[in-house]
Order: C-alpha cells, then structure tokens, then sequence
C-alpha cells in the first residue's frame, strides 16, 4: 500500500507546490516539474501493482488508525494499481506531448494536470461511498477549469459542464444520504452485506446511477461532452476522454457489482446493456454526421462509452468474470486510443489550418505521421486485431455468441463496430485524396506528431501483454 500512496501524493504535492510558487518559476521549469512528479507515480504505480500481483489478495488500510467504520477505508487490488499505471501513465504520455509540442500549453495546465491525477488515483483507492464523491468533486471542478483554458471560446462549454456536473453530484449526494439514513454506513465493504432491494435502497440507487452517469457522459445524458471536449486545448481532450469519463464509471460499477443487492442488479443489467447498445449506434451516427475532426473524435468517446456500458450491463445480468475482464480491457485501450487520436486530430488542425473533416484531403501526403497515429487509433476503435479494442471486443462477443438467445447482444457489438469503421473510415477516405490537397503548414511539428502516435503503438502493443492482463483482471474485485 505504501507504494500506492506515494502513487497518490506524489501528484498532489507537485500541484501544491506549483500552485504556490505560481509565476516565479518559468513555464519550462513547472512543466519539468510536472512530468517528473507524474514520472515519480507512475514507478510507484508500477511497484504496487506488482506487489497486489505477488500477494493475490486487496489490502486495505485505514487512515489515521482509526477503527474500522470510522477510518476512511483506501483499498488496493489488482484492478486499483492497474488504473494507477494507467492513469499515471496517460498523464505522462500527454504530459510529454504538451511539454515539448510546438502548440505549447497555458502554464495553468500543469498544476491543474497534477490535481487531476491525484484525484483520480484517490478515486481509483477509495472504498467509501461519501470519499468517492469528494473525488468525483475534484475531478469534476479540475476538469472544468481545464476546459477553459482554451480562452473566451470554451467558456460556455465550461460552464455548462459545471453546472450539470454539480447536479450530478447533487443526486449522487442524496442516494448517499438516502443510504446512511437507511443502513447507518458509507463503507462499501460494510455497507455491501447489508443493503436490501427496498424502495429506499432502491431510490438511493436510482439516483446515484443517474448523477454517475452524466458525470460519465453515458447515453442518454452526453449531451455535455463533445462541446466541452472540442473546445479545450488538445493535451486537455486528450485527458477528459481517456481518462476523466472513467471515473465515474468506475463508481457505477462498483455500486452495482458490490453495493447493491444481487437481485436490483440482475434487474437492472440488460436496462443498462441496452443503453450501451443504443450508445453504439447513437453516438456512431453522431460522429459520422459531424462536419469537424475534433467533434467527431468527441461523439466517439459516446459511442465507445457504449461498449463498457454493455460490458457492465451483461456483467450484472449474468454474472460472468469474463464480462469484468471486459469492462476493463475496454477502458485501458479506449483511453489510449482516444488520446492518440485526440492528439493526432489536434496536430493535424494546427498544421493544416482547418477544424473541418473536409479540410484533410491529402493528410496522407502532407501530415503523414499524424494522419497514421489517427488511422491506427482509429483501428482499435474499430476493433481490429491485434489491438486492445479488439481482445476486449472478442471477451464481449464470446459468451454472445455461444447460445442464440444472446445473439441479439453480439447483433449490437457488430452493429457498433461497422458504425466505428464509417466514421474512421470517413475520415481515413478523405485523407487518401489527393487531387485536391489542403497544403500544410511551411514547417508541421513532426515532434508533435510522433508524439501523438506513441499511445495508438502502446494499445496495438496491449495484444504483446494480453494473457498477463486477462490473467491480472480475472481475480475480479476492485
């Protein structure tokens, strides 16, 4: 667990520090502080993952010593240090690209980034349901003001991305409430024995699943998402869509799989796979339509959301580690896929001059890396193999394919996946002509667009680590 700490602190502190000293050290000097403080967390990540990995059991420890029931409870498993390298990982990744890309970044980015990570690695830790919603509000409050560093243009995305986060939180806040006057506890491994499938329980979860997922973005209640996410800076899509949409599914998940009753969650598992299944085509249809690259890649993340919807949906309902394995395959492989083409989109507007998906006629020729991090992000999207997207795809579609009264189930993942291929595709299509080439910048960032490729190489290279994370996964647990 010590390792796991310093993985939380280790950011937080550097925020901290970057906050107080705010203008009297140089840009360069707070970005170098930044990624080598996400650097730090992530070798801490790493060694606590292989810790949880040795021992086969989570370890819990309570804050300040107090006694169970009245510490705040972290918890540590295999799952939980898994998302600490991820999470690490994604902001070092992204970190780089900022650092060292000629768009460059508002200075303001790397303190927030810090507390973005720490929010989220105390998220990924936390085993109670009232320190899960402090970090769902720091979260939340991060990402906001990190939308509007884009200036005058995202102010009203921002704003309009606080004000439904707050009323998510807001009806997380009461099913909280509802849950302790009912049972007395807020700790999930308390609380979960406990919990009866009455109309308060039912209520509680009820409304805790609706903040949870429009806070997550989840269809129906997206509608959030791709205004915030086309109008923040590149390095800041990049981590509202890998990561941040993440963590409040993260909590949905284990409010269903460990805190609610085994029979709620069985009832309500195919309403959720549905939804998925709607978000698939939803969303899909949504990006093909979209005449800009970065609106596109934004109704997207809606549409993949589907996926774990699903995955989560099916886990509930039929109860299959398999689905878990999933759930989570899906998460680490749209997270770096999504950075990458985030990445990639915003190189590509920055050296061609234009948001517009028609404006990319000839990227082939003219922003060629950039254009192949896109294609091959765009390509564990689509699920093609041997990528990430596609060994979670194959742990979908394998138990629905093996009794046909679940082929209505596999019938949604195909449907999905031909609606990812067309507005991928769309894309890909475009850049390929070259009888009317949009001319590029006198001189592209090509730093830039390596760097934008280094995620899309890393989800293609989860098919190298395949067994050992299938094999890490399937203790199933937080």
């Amino acid at each position: 667990m010590n390792f796991a700490l310093i993985s939380l602190a280790t950011p937080l502190f550097a925020g901290l520090l970057l906050l107080l000293c705010g203008r009297t050290i140089k840009t360069r000097t707070t970005g170098f502080v930044a990624i080598a403080s996400t650097l730090a967390s992530l070798i801490a990540a790493w060694f606590a993952l292989l810790h949880v990995a040795t021992v086969e059991t989570e370890i819990l420890l309570n804050i300040g010593g107090w006694e169970t029931g009245l510490a705040i409870r972290l918890r540590l498993s295999s799952l939980s240090a898994l998302l600490l390298v991820f999470t690490a990982l994604m902001h070092l990744l992204v970190g780089l690209y900022a650092g060292l890309s000629r768009q460059g970044i508002n200075r303001d980015f790397w303190p927030l980034s810090c507390f973005l990570h720490g929010s989220l690695a105390a998220l990924w830790l936390s085993a109670d349901l009232f320190n899960l919603y402090i970090t769902l509000e720091l979260l939340g409050l991060t990402a906001v003001a990190m939308v509007a560093l884009s200036g005058k243009k995202a102010y009203r995305p921002a704003a309009n991305y606080l004000i439904l986060s707050l009323a998510a939180s807001m009806f997380y806040l009461l099913g909280v409430a509802l849950l302790y006057g009912r049972y007395g506890e807020l700790d999930v491994l308390l609380l979960a024995p406990r919990t009866q499938a009455d109309v308060i329980t039912r209520l509680a979860l009820l409304l805790m699943t609706t903040g949870l997922m429009l806070k997550s973005a989840l269809w129906p209640l997206h509608l959030w998402l791709p205004p915030a996410h086309t109008s923040a800076p590149t390095a800041v899509s990049a981590l509202l869509s890998g990561l941040v949409v993440k963590g409040p599914l993260f909590i949905l998940w284990l409010l269903w799989s460990e805190v609610a009753p085994p029979e709620l969650a069985q009832q309500i598992g195919p309403v959720l796979a549905v939804a998925g299944m709607i978000a698939l085509t939803a969303g899909g249809l949504s990006a093909i339509r979209s005449p800009h690259i970065k609106t596109v890649v934004a109704y997207s993340t809606v549409a993949q959301l589907g996926y774990a919807l699903m995955a989560l949906g099916l886990l509930l309902t039929w109860q299959l580690p398999q689905m878990h394995i999933a759930l989570w395959l899906f998460v680490i492989a749209h997270g770096l896929a999504k950075a990458s083409l985030f990445l990639a989109a915003g190189e590509m507007q920055s050296s061609l001059g234009t948001r517009r998906v028609e404006g990319l006629r000839g990227a082939t020729q003219t922003v060629p890396i950039a254009m192949f991090a896109f294609a091959v992000a765009g390509g564990s999207l689509i699920g093609l193999p041997p990528s990430g997207g596609f060994l979670a795809k194959w742990l979908l579609l394998e138990p629905t394919l093996s009794q046909p009264e679940n082929w209505p189930w596999a019938v949604g993942v195909l449907l999905g996946t031909l609606v990812s291929a067309a507005y991928i595709f769309r894309i890909v299509a475009i850049a390929f002509d070259r009888a009317r080439i949009n001319p590029p910048d006198i001189n592209p960032d090509r730093l830039g667009h390596w760097l934008a490729l280094l995620p899309a190489l890393m989800v293609w290279g989860m098919a190298l680590s395949g067994e050992w994370l299938i094999q890490l996964l399937a203790g199933g647990g937080v």
